[in-house]
């Protein structure tokens, strides 16, 4: 099987937008389910509302595939799952790293989802000397000494950052060193990095923020008073905020969040 740091996506994938690139494990998910249920077709408004996104939507972005199904019978499912799978490059061995096998590397290190989607996890690393060759997910840890021996032996070219915030920065230096081109980042900081390398962020507290926000707005809505019932008036300089709030990139949300 091809690995990850040999074999990139074909060319032509560059040429679907970003925006649709990030509703494909969408589509890739629904489809899944669909298949294991030994489903052989699905119409669009089906699997777009399985993906929870509008057909016209969903039509325009398997236009990008090459995909138009077949009108009166839908998509064929087991070819959508391949198709879109290859977009992703899944057809192909990805060995990752995790870096940080604290709880919330721990907890990813068992996630099964990562080998089912053509994920494997290579290596599982550690700063603390004490981690060192203790299983998780049957997988010894390993310290951060042998970080740049481990990516070179493995081909590692995706890293996932799981330590603490003060960390993240030094580890990510080394990965992209050491010749990883991709980084899924869950310190809760901003990674600084070269041309070329791709940086996902998940940050759960932020997640929580942006629900806390629109709970608030709900909540001011039902009392009609703008804001939840008890709650203190908001001060002019909190309600200018909201007043000059701007439409993010992925809806009303505010653009920029606190820190």
């Amino acid at each position: 099987m091809a690995t990850g740091r040999t074999h990139r996506p074909a060319t032509r994938s560059r040429g679907i937008p970003e925006a649709t690139v990030a509703r494909l494990p969408l589509y890739l998910r629904a489809l899944t389910a669909l298949s294991e249920r030994s489903v052989p077709t699905v119409s669009s408004e089906e699997l777009a509302a399985a993906a929870g996104v509008n057909s016209a939507k969903l039509r325009k972005d398997f236009s990008y595939l090459g995909s138009y199904g077949t009108r009166g019978v839908g998509y064929d499912v087991e070819y959508l799952v391949y198709q879109i799978s290859r977009e992703l490059g899944l057809t192909q061995d990805w060995p990752v790293v995790i870096v940080g096998i604290g709880n919330l590397g721990a907890a990813l290190a068992n996630y099964g989802g990562f080998a089912s989607r053509g994920f494997r996890v290579a290596a599982l690393i550690d700063a603390d000397p004490a981690m060192a060759g203790k299983p998780v997910a049957g997988i010894p840890v390993q310290h951060t000494d042998e970080l740049e021996q481990i990516i070179q032996d493995n081909g590692v070219s995706i890293g996932v950052i799981a330590t603490p915030a003060g960390a993240a920065q030094q580890v990510c230096e080394r990965l992209v060193a050491a010749g990883v081109t991709s980084i899924l980042n869950f310190a809760p900081t901003v990674l600084s990095v070269p041309d070329g390398v791709d940086v996902r962020k998940v940050d759960l507290s932020i997640e929580l923020q942006i629900l806390a926000f629109h709970e608030q707005r709900k909540a001011g809505e039902e009392t009609g008073a703008g804001a939840p019932e008890g709650a203190p008036a908001a001060s002019p300089a909190s309600a200018a905020a909201v007043a000059t709030e701007r439409k993010g990139p992925d809806g009303d949300v505010p653009a920029v969040m606190p820190a």
